[in-house]
C-alpha cells in the first residue's frame, strides 16, 4: 500500500531554541486514521502543523502524496486543498451562515459555480448533521455545532487527507461526542485521518494505529490493543496511568 503521507527524521527547532520535534518518522497509508497522543507540550500539535506547513521544518523530510512538500516546484497552497485541518477553536467567519462558511473556500480558492458550491455544501452540512442550522450564523449555534460546521468547511475542498487538531478540547463535556461521531463516521468511509485529541476512547475505538510523544519525540506506534493494553514503554505507561 502506498504511504500517502511521509515524514522523515522532521526536526523544528523555535528561535528561542526550543527542540519541538526531534527526528520524528512517520508513515500514513492511505484510508489509515492514525491518533497522537501525549502531554501537553510533546510536540502532537506542531508536528501535525508541519503536514500542511502551517509550521516549517529545520530539517527532514515530508512528502503528501508523493509530492515533496519543500520542493521549490511544490505548489504548498495548491497542496493544502488536498489536506483538510479542524482546528481546536473553530475559526469560522461570525459575518457568514454555517452555510457561507462552508461555501466560502470552493468559491474563492477553487473558483467553482455557486449553483453547485452550494448543493455540495447543503449536502455536507446535512452529512454532519446540520442540515437545519444552515442559515444560523455562528453566534447561534452551540461549540459542538460550530466545530462540525468547521469539519463540513474542511471537506468542502474535498481533501485525501484530514488533520484534527485536539478537535473536542473547547468544547463542553457534552458536545464532545457529537463531533467525535462525525469523526467516527468519516474514518469509516475511509479518509485519511491524523488525529491529535485526548479523546482515549476515540483513540482505542477507531484509530489503526495510536502513536505517543513526549518531549519532542514519537516514542511509541502501534495498534491500539497493544498501546493500551500491554505498553511496553515506560513513559507510556507512566502516562497512561494518568490519563485512564
Amino acid at each position: 500500500m502506498k504511504n500517502i503521507i511521509r515524514a522523515e527524521k522532521v526536526n523544528k527547532i523555535y528561535p528561542n531554541g526550543c527542540h519541538a520535534l526531534k527526528d520524528v518518522s512517520v508513515n500514513v497509508d492511505k484510508g489509515e486514521v492514525i491518533v497522537i497522543v501525549g502531554p501537553s507540550g510533546s510536540g502532537k500539535s506542531t508536528f501535525l502543523r508541519t503536514l500542511n506547513q502551517l509550521e516549517t521544518i529545520n530539517n527532514g523530510a515530508i512528502e503528501i502524496d508523493g509530492i515533496d512538500m519543500y520542493a521549490r516546484s511544490t505548489d504548498i497552497n495548491k497542496l493544502r486543498q488536498d489536506v483538510g485541518m479542524v482546528f481546536q477553536g473553530f475559526n469560522l467567519f461570525p459575518h457568514k451562515t454555517a452555510l457561507g462558511n462552508v461555501m466560502l473556500a470552493p468559491l474563492k480558492v477553487a473558483n467553482r459555480a455557486p449553483k453547485e458550491v452550494k448543493k455540495d455544501a447543503e449536502s455536507l452540512l446535512k452529512k454532519v448533521g446540520l442540515a437545519d442550522r444552515q442559515d444560523n450564523y455562528p453566534n447561534h449555534l452551540s461549540g459542538g455545532q460550530q466545530q462540525r460546521v468547521a469539519i463540513a468547511r474542511a471537506l468542502a475542498m474535498t481533501p485525501n487527507i484530514m488533520l484534527f487538531d485536539e478537535p473536542t478540547s473547547a468544547l463542553d463535556p457534552e458536545m464532545v461526542g457529537e463531533v467525535l461521531d462525525v469523526m467516527k463516521d468519516l474514518a469509516k468511509e475511509g479518509m485519511t485521518m491524523v488525529v491529535v485529541t485526548h479523546e482515549m476512547g476515540f483513540a482505542k475505538e477507531v484509530a489503526d494505529r495510536v502513536m505517543f510523544m513526549e518531549d519532542g519525540e514519537l516514542l511509541v506506534s502501534d495498534t491500539p490493543n497493544n498501546f493500551f493494553d500491554t505498553p511496553s514503554n515506560p513513559r507510556l505507561q507512566k502516562f497512561l496511568s494518568k490519563v485512564l
